[in-house]
């Protein structure tokens, strides 16, 4: 990546040309409006949110553990790849609304009272992380609620993502590939975060 593209591909560019490309995945994948149209892009937006998120929860993690070029747009921009995760799954949930319309009996032998509970929570924690990703609403807020804020919802994000990919790798194991890149973020939280508690070796004259 050169420093001009990397310099474009950047902030609410960057949030806009990836945005716009979900959407226009969205809208072709709809398949004349039919039912399993709507289920493809069910799946396909929760595998872009997927993508997406683990950028951005990963990103502080990376930039400390292994600062260069890439980190370090991925860390400056963390807040855009975060939005995008909340585009995507805002046509995630419209495309589930769109299925329960077309088809009630499909989408309530596909859901349950849990996932109405834990998925209502995990839209309540992208809504609240979103409406504080902007310099206004965050410094209103303040430093510590803001961090705690996005790293509880963070924390219930991964563990939801999990759980919902999860619970698919006993019927269709090739789900299993998805959980490696929610468990590679939790680990490199962990080791960044141990690395970042770790004292430093004093000074030598």
């Amino acid at each position: 990546m050169t420093a001009s593209r990397q310099g474009w591909f950047e902030g609410w560019r960057l949030f806009a040309v990836l945005a716009l490309t979900a959407l226009c995945v969205w809208i072709s994948g709809m398949r004349g409006f039919e039912v399993e149209g709507v289920r493809a892009v069910i799946r396909f937006t929760a595998r872009t949110s997927l993508l997406f998120f683990c950028l951005a929860f990963s990103a502080a993690a990376l930039a400390r553990l292994w600062p260069n070029a890439w980190t370090r747009w991925q860390r400056r921009n963390r807040r855009f790849l975060g939005v995008t995760f909340a585009a995507s799954h805002g046509l995630h949930g419209i495309a589930i609304l769109c299925f329960a319309i077309m088809d009630p009996a499909g989408y309530a032998a596909a859901t349950s009272a849990a996932s109405y509970i834990f998925g209502g929570i995990g839209y309540a924690c992208i809504i609240a992380m979103t409406a504080t990703s902007f310099d206004r609403t965050a410094q209103m807020l303040g430093p510590r609620a803001w961090r705690a804020l996005h790293l509880t919802c963070g924390y219930y994000l991964l563990f939801q993502f999990t759980v919902s990919f999860g619970k698919r790798v006993p019927d269709m194991p090739l789900y299993a590939l998805f959980l490696i890149p929610l468990v590679t973020v939790f680990v490199l939280r962990l080791v960044s975060m141990a690395a970042k508690a770790a004292p430093r070796p004093a000074r030598t004259a």
